[in-house]
């Protein structure tokens, strides 16, 4: 059990370093020109010749992105509570959500601009519009399939329908919750990234489009790679968090 779990454990971090060297024999064997396909030790001389400027963007994505993510918690809970607890609200809301959320966030970008301004305010925007959904579609799944048998029994006991979703249905849908947590979270850096790539002067999102302007693929690349260091870490942050404190759901799985 011990051995497995330590593969499990390392399993990514293998993966992730063959392709690493898969990708610098490919761009090697072949003379790959960095302005075509960068290597991987082109893109670390990068990220350590600029390393003061892709810090300030990434710092400018990295809080832009929270705050954006922070309100679509917000946002997300409550209608996911309130499309989960009456059948009637999730028949008439869930329909438009879900038109809403197929339509491309990149479109918003300039009516926010015309709105808000280039800057802040779009990015933040776009980072809540791209993943407010995966956490109202989450928690309403799991409030509305509270098991109509447990519900009875609890409505014997004297519990009210306010009780049940509060004390019964929504501790259900902390798995749900922070699965779609994990989802939302790397949606909000590529929201984000994709506003500040047309209506930012800061911001990874900015420096791609700079660096790909004059060229410099070694640098864009690099901050590809500082985007998804930031979405990974975040990411492992809520599965620990997930573990901590739904534990009892993960038990067969330890």
């Amino acid at each position: 059990m011990a051995r497995k779990k330590n593969l499990e454990t390392f399993a990514p971090w293998g993966l992730l370093i063959a392709s690493i060297l898969l990708w610098q024999l490919i761009c090697a064997a072949f003379d790959v020109s960095e302005f075509v396909f960068p290597s991987p030790l082109q893109i670390v001389r990068s990220l350590i010749e600029f390393a003061v400027p892709i810090a300030e963007h990434a710092w400018r994505t990295f809080w832009t992105t929270m705050v954006g993510f922070a309100i679509s918690i917000v946002v997300g809970v409550v209608l996911g509570f309130v499309i989960g607890s009456s059948r009637l609200a999730y028949a008439a809301m869930y329909p438009l959500m879900t038109a809403f959320n197929a339509l491309p966030k990149a479109a918003f970008v300039p009516i926010l601009v015309v709105w808000f301004g280039i800057g802040v305010g779009p990015a933040v925007l776009t980072a809540f519009l791209i993943s407010f959904f995966p956490i109202t579609v989450n928690i309403a799944t799991g409030l509305a399939t509270l098991e109509p048998e447990l519900e009875d029994v609890l409505r014997v006991l004297g519990a009210k329908r306010w009780d049940v979703l509060v004390k019964v249905g929504l501790p259900r849908s902390m798995p749900y919750f922070f699965g779609s947590l994990k989802v939302a979270i790397t949606l909000a850096f590529v929201g984000t990234t994709v506003s500040e790539m047309t209506a930012s002067n800061e911001g990874v999102g900015y420096l791609l489009v700079s660096a790909g302007s004059s060229m410099q693929m070694g640098l864009a690349f690099a901050g590809l790679v500082v985007v998804g260091a930031m979405a990974m870490a975040m990411y492992e942050f809520f599965s620990v968090l997930e573990k901590r404190i739904t534990g009892w759901a993960h038990r067969g799985s330890q």
